[in-house]
């Protein structure tokens, strides 16, 4: 028994088109952007009712903490939240997402004993 082999030329898988050649160079990076819309961040403001409590309870951020809180209650308006607690490592906060403003302030300690009403979020920030 004798065995037949037909050869045949390989076919592409693939359609035969050109890709039109993208012009990466001409759309920003993505960490471009993002640090276009981080920088659209309205900084936080705080209410003076919170910077009165702030002064009495002793409780002093530092600028990279109040960059982190404005990028993460931004982050949360955008989800929807209205009001949030900002639980750092030695305070607590009421921050209007809405308008971005430190409603009040607590120390942690003083945190403890609280029971937290009308907000619709929470962010933790260790730092």
């Amino acid at each position: 028994m004798e065995k037949t082999y037909i050869h045949r030329s390989p076919q592409p898988i693939t359609p035969q088109y050109h890709k039109k050649a993208v012009n990466r160079s001409a759309s920003p990076s993505f960490s471009a952007q993002l640090d276009e819309a981080i920088q659209d961040v309205r900084p936080i403001q705080i209410s003076k009712h919170a910077k009165v409590r702030m002064e009495q309870r002793g409780i002093s951020i530092s600028k990279e903490t109040w960059g982190e809180i404005g990028k993460r209650v931004n982050e949360a308006k955008g989800k929807g939240v209205k009001d949030s607690l900002v639980i750092l490592k030695d305070a607590a906060l009421i921050v209007s997402a809405k308008n971005q403003t430190v409603i009040t302030a607590l120390d942690r300690e003083e945190a403890y004993s609280q029971i937290f009403t009308n907000i619709n979020g929470t962010i933790l920030i260790d730092s």
